[in-house]
């Protein structure tokens, strides 16, 4: 395992997505429970490559919602709701990930649903150049019905009580920013973190990242490459 600053890290996965070799834009999955810093270190990731010249493509799992109705049919606080029914991953993988795989045609939309309007979206679509990297951060990614879309599989780990004091620091609970401490505190404690166990139970994504990074300590990161490709 090694440690370092942040820029050590980032440079240390930038050199790790050079090392893949694809016919087809490299698709990479940051998979983490919420707040361990995925959204963070993408865009960090982002600025070093776009720094060496590669084409980035971010996204994030937040733009492949569910409508609120179908989110919640178990209960604002049910951890199976959020495992099993927050998100839409056959429009992730028809318009996003497919398209930018092996035979795919790149032709691609980076988000199929508006959270605030709860509607889904309809941008026009943009076509990928064949060198581009997709960066893409959200929970669950490793889960089995997306696990063969990914070229390099990065996996973001904080403690679960960790992520509680994030979350209380952001102020964000189930439905975005918030005032309520109870609230935050419930939706971690009866929805994210059960479901993150869950996922834990269910998928094993450690077994499955080829690198993870551990993310407790932000401006001092520990990272394990556990399949070098």
């Amino acid at each position: 395992m090694d440690h370092g600053t942040r820029g050590e890290l980032t440079s240390r996965l930038a050199e790790a997505i050079a090392a893949v070799t694809t016919t087809h834009p490299l698709r990479v999955a940051i998979d983490g429970p919420p707040a361990s810093g995925k959204t963070t270190l993408a865009d960090e990731l982002a600025v070093v490559l776009r720094a060496q010249g590669r084409e980035v493509i971010r996204a994030c799992i937040d733009d492949f919602l569910l409508p609120r109705a179908h989110r919640y049919r178990r209960g604002q606080y049910s951890a199976e709701g959020c495992y099993f029914d927050a998100h839409d991953r056959a429009a992730l993988c028809r318009v996003l990930l497919d398209p930018l795989g092996p035979g795919g045609d790149r032709t691609i939309r980076t988000t199929a649903f508006d959270k605030d309007t709860d509607t889904p979206t309809s941008l026009p679509a943009t076509t990928a150049p064949a060198d581009a990297v997709l960066l893409f951060d959200g929970v669950f990614l490793l889960r089995p019905e997306l696990i063969d879309r990914w070229d390099l599989r990065i996996f973001v780990s904080v403690p679960f009580e960790q992520t509680v004091d994030r979350a209380r620091d952001r102020g964000t609970g189930p439905t975005g920013p918030t005032a309520d401490t109870a609230a935050i505190e419930r939706s971690w404690r009866d929805r994210y973190i059960p479901a993150q166990q869950l996922y834990f139970a269910t998928a094993r994504p450690t077994d499955h990242a080829d690198i993870i990074v551990y993310n407790d300590q932000l401006h001092r990161p520990a990272w394990e490459v556990r399949r070098p490709r």
